[in-house]
């Protein structure tokens, strides 16, 4: 059954069709909003538009290392919306290393995810900012990781990453105000597709460290960021942890 805590709002989510991306898509529209599915690569992401409840909903190209398709996707939703009530920064990558073998974190690796994870998401809000201001009371989410905090993550470069995304949650949050609001969502480890294909082991001892004794399921993160557009109205430049009291672990 459709909600309507965001009926008649329009939202864009970057890395749209990915696992996580996917539920955050999925929840916004089951809450009534039209969603813009963000993509780099063609084919899953008109699929889900098309699944999604409701009706209205695209899918746009937008690379997030490419400021250019950036700017034209903005075009595009600007004749599609109008105007923008909320931007999700899930675009992201990585790749496991261990933290201590930093000859395997090659200079190519570290580049592609400084490129995606913290310049797209200030590229991808630069692009959206117009469609933004248009909107009475836009709303940004960058989904960060609780790695941003712990330093334990796939490796040093994506933890870094993440702090930098937290950072710019808060300088984001100040810059921006009052008319548009800036949070991150900071997950552990999500029940994702991929998380699926590593090594069960792994994942269960992942979830014995945690104080839940399970995974996050992307579904909660999804409902953290709705909370963030619908029920934290007075919040900005901060940090929603859902991670099953992982640090304490």
């Amino acid at each position: 059954m459709t909600g309507s805590a965001l009926s008649g709002r329009t939202a864009f989510v970057t890395g749209g069709a990915g696992g996580l991306g996917k539920a955050i898509c999925r929840k916004l529209a089951a809450e009534g909003a039209r969603v813009a599915i963000g993509y780099n690569t063609p084919g899953k992401a008109e699929a889900l538009a098309a699944s999604l409840p409701g009706g209205g909903h695209v899918a746009v190209r937008a690379p997030v290392t490419d400021s250019a398709a950036l700017a034209e996707a903005a075009q595009s939703l600007r004749g599609t919306f109008g105007a923008l009530d909320i931007l999700v920064n899930c675009a992201g990558i990585t790749r496991f290393v261990p933290h201590g073998d930093l000859d395997a974190l090659d200079d190519a690796l570290i580049d592609e995810i400084l490129s995606v994870n913290v310049r797209g998401v200030i590229a991808a809000t630069r692009a959206m900012l117009p469609l933004l201001r248009d909107a009475e009371g836009g709303l940004v989410v960058n989904i960060s990781s609780i790695a941003a905090t712990t330093a334990m993550g796939s490796n040093i470069a994506y933890c870094a990453s993440k702090a930098a995304v937290d950072n710019l949650t808060k300088s984001l949050g100040r810059a921006l105000a009052p008319g548009i609001r800036v949070v991150s969502v900071a997950p552990g480890l999500v029940d994702t597709e991929f998380v699926r294909s590593l090594d069960v082991a792994w994942r269960d001892e992942q979830a014995q460290r945690t104080p839940l004794r399970r995974l996050a399921d992307p579904d909660e993160i999804a409902g953290a960021v709705v909370a963030a557009a619908t029920t934290l109205g007075f919040m900005t430049g901060a940090v929603i942890p859902v991670d099953g009291g992982r640090p304490l672990g």
